[in-house]
């Protein structure tokens, strides 16, 4: 006969019952105000119903009773999420703590949402979301005041704990470098718009050509994928008044470089490329990418630094953003223009 663990109930459990939200139920076990007393009312009796017994012995690393940080990832293989996750990972075992890892569907705030209720469950200490579209609405503020949440992307805008790279440098140092070199106007070849990261590299583009003074072209759309680039280099290439491409990713730059080579155009001779990421494989390029480099374990460091403060201060609703700025990394893809 084989022996079966049978889970008792949890908070997604309460809310299901409820009819609420899990940060509903967070916010009356907390003692929250702003609850209204009919759902106060209807999450007790849920909680009652259930027997639900929120253990919060190990909500707090203050005592030394949890080494757990629970991450809310997207499903993505892309090259900024999957090296943020590393490196925090890194960090976190360097400090001497555990991590747990949920999925999360990043254009689904319902999964995001289910994915912080699961990790409350599971009494983790703190929290970090890894939320790379803008729009992704990330409950910071509703979660328990002793567990806090520090987010990475997002909105912004928002009030949160949140550490970032500082994308919108990224765009400026890439096309000032190109602008230094002589070139009289930069073209970008972008990411997905709703993308946090592609936005503010692009805001950061067009911020130093306006600087400049430089003429501003169109943004070329495209995604996170080399095949885009591909595209988008077809495209170019056809223009003799494009000298200078900032690309939003190294893999964009990827496909620039293949089609311009296909079509004939000297990489750097005829176009310079810049892309962003730094990814291994760009220094092996021919030629040799230059790229902008962010660095994701300074800002892993930064999650872990904001999540133990906010941890000592007991978390009563702290904001703060730190931003993280990335560097140039120039190689054999710039040049100044031929004349």
């Amino acid at each position: 006969m084989t022996s079966r663990i049978v889970r008792g109930p949890s908070m997604v459990d309460v809310a299901r019952l409820a009819g609420v939200s899990h940060q509903t139920v967070s916010r009356v076990l907390n003692d929250h105000p702003n609850v209204r007393a009919g759902t106060r009312t209807r999450v007790r009796s849920a909680i009652a119903e259930l027997g639900y017994r929120p253990n919060r012995a190990a909500r707090t690393l203050v005592t030394g009773r949890d080494r757990t940080i629970g991450v809310v990832a997207p499903r993505s293989t892309e090259f900024g999420p999957v090296s943020l996750l590393a490196a925090f990972e890194d960090h976190l075992a360097e400090a001497g703590f555990d991590v747990t890892v949920v999925r999360a569907h990043e254009r689904d705030d319902a999964s995001v949402g289910a994915g912080i209720g699961r990790l409350l469950d599971s009494q983790v200490a703190g929290i970090l979301v890894i939320a790379p579209l803008v729009s992704t609405a990330v409950p910071a503020d509703e979660v328990t005041a002793d567990v806090p949440l520090v987010v990475v992307g997002g909105d912004p805008a928002r009030p949160q704990l949140r550490s970032s790279v500082d994308q919108f440098e990224g765009g400026r140092l890439a096309t000032a470098h190109l602008l230094g070199l002589g070139h009289r106007t930069v073209w970008h070849v972008g990411g997905p718009a709703e993308y946090h990261d592609a936005a503010q590299r692009a805001e950061g583009w067009r911020a130093a050509l306006h600087a400049a003074g430089s003429e501003i072209p169109p943004v070329v759309p495209g995604d996170w994928s080399a095949g885009a680039g591909h595209v988008a280099g077809h495209l170019l290439a056809r223009m003799p008044e494009v000298t200078a491409v900032f690309a939003a990713n190294d893999a964009l730059a990827t496909g620039l470089l293949h089609a311009f080579h296909e079509l004939g155009r000297a990489v750097p001779g005829e176009v310079s490329v810049v892309g962003f990421d730094d990814a291994p494989s760009s220094a092996h390029l021919i030629p040799p990418l230059t790229t902008v480099r962010p660095d994701f374990g300074a800002v892993a460091g930064e999650v872990l630094d904001l999540l133990l403060s906010d941890l000592h201060q007991r978390g009563r609703g702290t904001t703060e953003d730190r931003r993280v700025a990335p560097v140039l990394v120039p190689r054999s893809t710039t040049a100044p223009p031929q004349r």
